[in-house]
């Protein structure tokens, strides 16, 4: 064990730093973001996180906004496996026949006021999937929406705009 502790000590910090542009506006937006977050849920924003049906581009720019590149964290921003714990739903996809009622059992378990954000152009308008047999509709057919975040995928700073979005609506947060 100390010899892996010191192996870690000897290392030091590995990740590459982001270019200097997107740096720049992850920390402008994460700034904005850390400052709502602290007046209205008291320093710590819990996300859960639903795929609805989607490609899984969105899911790779969330876990992006959640790597050690962009550090969600640093702005008090957290993901929890329960909706009961939850003070905000991220959907991607659009919502797959399968998944209609996960959803909503899922929003029917967080706790109000309950803020929604859909990622990506399928979530909005089911992007490249359409209608089809396999699809129920859009996120906000299913869910009421607090913000919509487009892109296909959207990059990590226009996430953390979309969760800045929703939370900065008259009547959100605690």
């Amino acid at each position: 064990m100390l010899r892996i502790l010191h192996q870690i000590w000897r290392t030091g910090v590995v990740t590459e730093p982001l270019p200097p542009l997107e740096e720049g506006r992850v920390t402008l937006a994460g700034e904005r973001l850390e400052e709502e977050i602290l007046k209205r849920f008291r320093g710590s924003l819990t996300i859960r996180f639903v795929d609805a049906g989607s490609c899984n581009a969105c899911e790779l720019e969330i876990t992006a906004v959640n790597n050690p590149f962009y550090d969600c964290e640093r702005f008090g921003i957290h993901f929890t496996a329960s909706p009961r714990f939850a003070d905000m739903l991220l959907v991607t996809g659009p919502v797959a026949r399968n998944m209609e009622v996960a959803l909503r059992r899922t929003y029917d378990a967080m706790p109000g006021p309950k803020l929604v954000v859909a990622v990506g152009d399928c979530a909005y308008d089911c992007g490249v999937f359409g209608e089809s047999y396999a699809t129920v509709k859009s996120v906000s057919d299913v869910v009421p929406v607090s913000a919509f975040i487009h892109g296909c995928p959207p990059p990590p700073a226009a996430i953390l705009g979309g969760i800045m979005a929703a939370i900065g609506k008259d009547g959100a947060g605690r």
